[in-house]
């Protein structure tokens, strides 16, 4: 575990902190303020967090938001978590993406974390 870079974050880069969780600069943001909220304990998937521990992940997802808002007036958020290799995990300690949205950022934001799955994204488009 000690090779997992959110076991040991640069205590500098910490954003936010509660007693099982704490939120640090995403190392590479997609967009301005993207942040990654982190369980303290080593765990691999969400499902594995106790009670307490996805309260405190959530806590501070709110929270988060709140000074990315005062900061960057981000128009919108995208919360994610990729939750397996399957689903595009890479760093196996679970994170959850805190990703401010900008009017403009993207061509077409419709659809948001939809497009994972670009062929099936647009759905509007096979409404009849």
């Amino acid at each position: 575990m000690n090779s997992c870079p959110f076991c040991t974050p640069n205590q500098s880069a910490i954003l936010l902190a509660n007693d099982r969780a704490l939120a640090i600069p995403d190392a590479y943001p997609v967009t301005p303020g993207h942040t990654l909220i982190v369980p303290k304990r080593h765990i691999t998937s969400l499902f594995e967090a106790s009670k307490e521990e996805q309260a405190a992940l959530f806590d501070l997802v709110a929270k988060m938001r709140q000074l990315i808002l005062q900061d960057r007036q981000p128009d919108g958020f995208n919360i994610g978590i990729n939750d397996g290799i399957a689903a595009g995990q890479t760093v196996m300690h679970l994170h959850i993406h805190l990703i401010p949205r900008y009017a403009g950022d993207t061509e077409d934001p419709r659809g948001g974390v939809r497009w994972i799955m670009p062929k099936n994204a647009p759905y509007w488009k096979q409404i009849r």
